[in-house]
């Protein structure tokens, strides 16, 4: 019986590869990861995943979102975790909201798992 590999991506997307750690999904996972990382980190993983969005929105589009190859949901969540790390990046340049103190929202529904 074949396993799902949780961080292949399609071939035209290797050079994401080395940010295979931020391929999570569920948005806590990303939150936490977020929260995990430094600035520089994510302003690395930023620059590279937003060069390639465009390209990573057209291949996933191919597919109905129930229905995803693995590499594509890999893909898919690449870029969830893009949409997590913008605000950091481009706003705050911190992880954290600013004065938001001990605040949490929970996502209670993700559109792909």
């Amino acid at each position: 019986m074949a396993t799902e590999d949780t961080t292949a991506l399609p071939t035209e997307f290797a050079d994401l590869a080395q940010f295979a750690d931020w391929i999570l999904p569920t948005e806590p996972e990303r939150y936490a990861k977020r929260l995990a990382s430094t600035m520089p980190e994510m302003q690395d993983f930023y620059d590279a995943a937003m060069a390639r969005l465009e390209d990573a929105i057209a291949y996933c589009d191919r597919y109905d979102l129930d229905d995803l190859p693995d590499d594509a949901r890999n893909l898919f969540h690449l870029m969830q975790s893009l949409v997590m790390a913008s605000f950091p990046v481009e706003v705050w340049k911190q992880p954290r909201v600013p004065d938001s103190g001990a605040a949490y929202l929970d996502i209670v529904r993700e559109p792909v798992v």
